[in-house]
């Protein structure tokens, strides 16, 4: 049977004993663990990437597999222990005053995350940005953020993603097909202008509902200040990553909510009528904080296979 709630409880089983680890030696590799207990759902195992060193502490990719359902992925992750939230660095005003467009998301720092070797079809790998100082539009999104990106496409592709290339605006403005692209999300940008490609990412498709837009839009009312929100990035005609945006604050504010489902915070997303390619994807994606284990864990949940 599909399972799409992955409990707090099974965050705890999955880890228990890593978070002591204090060395990159010590944590690299996989680390497969099944999921026992009276609150864990049977048969929900994971399998984590390599561990990259992040602040204070470390990030990994993860996917958890349910075995009962053939070993099909439920969950594709990235944990990070307490200690990466500390020790990040500062922004650089002086890289952020060099930015020559509002699309170079110059003051940034990439930390690139292997899956385990079994994967989760069609996503190839996890790039964790962090912002210390934001990013454009002024008044939005310039705030200390991460961007989860889970990529559809191998590094080799995002890396070809380059202002240098003489076709990088033809391939910005190849947008997907109509039917693959997600109700109610827009590129971020006026219409009629060409599609604004940020190197090494693509071309940004933002939900125009989400609350911290909402005052450029010209509806003050259901402004709320940017804290989460969820972003598509596409390439060359087709969708190629997904982004949970999240504010440092936001992540460390799981750690002191006392509800369960404020603690483990599940969110779901729109999603478009078709795929370009078939494969595992999210209706969902969780911010959690696991006090047994002290990881944060931000995901795609609610994995369907689309084809």
């Amino acid at each position: 049977m599909f399972r799409s709630h992955i409990s707090t409880a099974v965050f705890a089983v999955l880890l228990f004993g890593v978070g002591a680890c204090t060395d990159n030696s010590a944590m690299a590799g996989n680390f497969p663990a099944e999921v026992s207990g009276a609150d864990a759902p049977s048969g929900v195992h994971g399998r984590y990437g390599d561990a990259v060193r992040v602040g204070e502490g470390y990030a990994r990719a993860y996917v958890l597999y349910d075995s009962q359902a053939g070993g099909v992925p439920v969950e594709i992750g990235v944990a990070l222990d307490e200690r990466a939230m500390n020790g990040l660095p500062g922004p650089n005003p002086h890289i952020q005053a060099m930015a020559s467009s509002g699309h170079e998301h110059l003051d940034n720092h990439v930390y690139m995350l292997s899956l385990p070797q079994n994967g989760a079809t069609p996503f190839k790998f996890v790039e964790l940005d962090w912002n210390p100082g934001g990013h454009e539009p002024p008044g939005i999104y310039d705030e200390p953020h991460f961007d989860f990106h889970f990529y559809l496409v191998p590094p080799s592709e995002r890396e070809a993603i380059v202002p240098a290339d003489p076709e990088f605006q033809r391939k910005a403005d190849m947008l997907p097909p109509e039917a693959q692209r997600v109700p109610h999300y827009a590129m971020a940008a006026p219409p009629g202008a060409p599609a604004p490609a940020v190197p090494l990412m693509g071309v940004h498709w933002i939900d125009v509902r989400a609350p911290e837009l909402q005052k450029m839009f010209g509806n003050p009312g259901a402004w709320h200040p940017f804290t989460t929100t969820f972003i598509y990035g596409s390439w060359e005609g087709r969708f190629h990553f997904l982004e949970p945006m999240i504010t440092r604050a936001y992540i460390m504010s799981k750690k002191g909510e006392s509800l369960p489902e404020v603690r483990d915070e599940i969110i779901e997303i729109p999603v478009a009528g078709e795929v370009s390619t078939p494969g595992y994807y999210p209706a969902a994606y969780r911010i959690a904080w696991d006090a047994e284990s002290k990881h944060y864990r931000i995901a795609l949940t609610k994995l369907n296979w689309r084809d």
